[in-house]
């Protein structure tokens, strides 16, 4: 009998990419987003990719009846993977009350329907936001987590508090936290990819978007930090090597293989790369040169951090494969795709 896997905010970038590798990996998936920062026609692509669409709900999952209503329809889940969630550290800083409510409301719901519905296994889409500005490098596991510098990384960190309590307090419940880095790039069909609706709030659609004209200039928010050029630091992952840790994720929970009930890994490739390395990567993956700006710092963001990624290459036998220059020129594929097809 084929598993069922619900997929919160699955039309969404991260979501999108994991969908269509549980597909290719024999589960049946259902769905649920509010298309507040995603497309519905997203689910026709992973169609054409897999052959198979997902079965879809649009709503919000912070409304707690909907969540319960949607729950009771559908006892057939084996596991949840939670995705929902506003996602950009500026933004947050900006509405913060949005954050908390959009990121934490949904997933005490679903904590809470979990249990009365009896739904035990939880792959949880944390983040490394949740390290704050680490003291040390790389990051691991054990790297103690800081005072969150924005309200999106203090709601991972809140979500990742509600876990650990829940699963203490209620057996039964299991769960993994993956705490990703920096995802970017699409699938290499160029059929879906990082879509966001309006102004980008993420580096690499900014970066695509302005190699193709639609924005005036990139801007490089400071050139002051202590890295090796001066501009911020980030370990940027492979969407489609992330989506394939999801569904490792979900094997070692199905298959009772998780060594406690709550278990917490890093997701990215173990190296660092600067905004001006980016910029100049892309040029080399694409021959496109893109015109920037440097200004000054951006509230919410840390100097540097990458992972140590050992744990996950070790225990859940996953790593990152695909290098920097590769998935700079997929991301770039796909909004050539999104130019092509307007």
């Amino acid at each position: 009998m084929t598993k069922k896997i619900f997929v919160t905010g699955g039309i969404g970038f991260i979501g999108s990419h994991t969908i269509v590798e549980l597909q290719n990996a024999g589960y049946d998936v259902i769905t649920v987003d509010d298309l507040s920062n995603s497309n519905i026609k997203i689910l026709d692509q992973i169609e054409k990719i897999t052959g198979k669409k997902p079965e879809f709900e649009q709503f919000d999952l912070a409304d707690s009846a909907k969540t319960d209503d949607f729950f009771k329809r559908n006892n057939d889940i084996a596991a949840i993977i939670h995705f929902a969630a506003s996602k950009a550290v500026g933004e947050s800083v900006k509405i913060p009350l949005h954050y908390y409510w959009n990121n934490l409301v949904s997933t005490m719901n679903i904590l809470k329907c979990q249990l009365k519905y009896h739904i035990p296994n939880l792959v949880y889409s944390s983040s490394c936001t949740v390290y704050g500005q680490p003291d040390h490098l790389p990051v691991t596991e054990q790297t103690p987590r800081k005072d969150a510098e924005s309200p999106y990384g203090n709601t991972k960190r809140i979500s990742e508090d509600f876990l650990n309590d829940s699963i203490k307090a209620y057996p039964g419940l299991k769960a993994i936290a993956l705490r990703y880095f920096n995802p970017i790039g699409a699938h290499p069909s160029s059929l879906i990819g990082e879509l966001p609706v309006g102004v980008p709030q993420n580096l690499i659609p900014y970066v695509t978007q302005t190699a193709a004209g639609l924005r005036d200039e990139l801007k490089v928010y400071g050139d002051d930090y202590n890295t090796p050029d001066g501009s911020p630091v980030r370990d940027y992952i492979y969407v489609v090597d992330l989506a394939k840790a999801h569904v490792v994720a979900i094997n070692r929970l199905l298959e009772g293989k998780n060594k406690s009930d709550y278990e917490i890994f890093n997701l990215g490739t173990g190296k660092g790369s600067s905004v001006l390395e980016i910029i100049n990567a892309f040029k080399k993956a694409t021959g496109v040169k893109l015109k920037y700006e440097i200004v000054g710092r951006r509230a919410g963001d840390i100097e540097k951090i990458w992972a140590d990624t050992s744990k996950a290459n070790n225990e859940l036998g996953w790593k990152a494969e695909t290098g920097l220059e590769e998935t700079l020129l997929s991301a770039w594929n796909w909004q050539k795709h999104l130019e092509e097809n307007k």
